[in-house]
């Protein structure tokens, strides 16, 4: 039976990324650093290639599609755009420690969203609801390979909630312009709402591709 592949790719790195501030719906642009990191990935290993090219609205991941497919056209696809955190945005946790809002969603931020933002379940059920659509929409036009460019929490939820091996979203994080690629198999996807992850992206070297698959099924996550 066909199969088709899916990547998932974090955006370069930004000012506020090296801050350690949140950043989730303000529209920051990629440093300078988060630039040439970025060409040398593309420049040194490379990415895989793709027939479609799917990219959070943000500025911080259309950027990140031009350094690396320059020549690809590009689909915005907001429900890719990463968690909003309200009033928190910009602000890094030691600026947030005294706030009693604060504690409450790190406790569960599921239930409790930022103040004028967006709780977990709230962005979960939003990312899911995108993802779904763009896998039945791969499935009924055939379109074999899909690349998202997104952000690091959409891609950690997205892998907790469909990924196998089965694991918790922080066990899926990733570097500034790194990801994961996965495997969609119509009779899995339609019975069972999963997805297979076999690799990390850039792949990894040859030597070493045949054992990825193996080792990361039996990854102690």
């Amino acid at each position: 039976m066909r199969s088709y592949n899916i990547n998932f790719i974090r955006h370069g790195k930004t000012e506020a990324n090296t801050r350690g501030a949140y950043i989730g719906v303000t529209d920051v642009h990629l440093s300078q650093k988060g630039l040439e990191q970025l060409k040398k990935i593309h420049d040194t290993i490379g990415y895989p290639r793709t027939e479609l090219l799917i990219s959070s609205p943000l500025s911080r991941c259309l950027e990140t599609c031009s350094v690396i497919f320059p020549s690809q056209n590009v689909t915005v696809n907001g429900a890719f755009a990463e968690c909003d955190f309200g009033d928190w945005e910009g602000k890094t946790a030691a600026e947030l420690a005294d706030n009693k809002y604060f504690a409450e969603w790190l406790s569960n931020s599921e239930k409790n969203p930022p103040p004028n933002g967006e709780s977990g379940a709230d962005f979960t059920r939003r990312i899911c609801l995108g993802f779904e659509r763009l896998v039945n929409s791969l499935l009924s036009s055939g379109t074999s390979t899909a690349t998202i460019i997104t952000h690091g929490g959409v891609i950690m939820t997205l892998l907790a909630v469909y990924g196998i091996p089965q694991a918790h979203s922080y066990d899926w994080r990733m570097d500034f312009g790194y990801g994961y690629a996965a495997r969609v198999t119509p009779s899995l996807w339609m019975r069972d709402k999963i997805i297979e992850v076999y690799d990390t992206i850039p792949f990894s070297p040859k030597s070493q591709k045949e054992n990825r698959k193996e080792d990361l099924l039996e990854k102690n996550f």
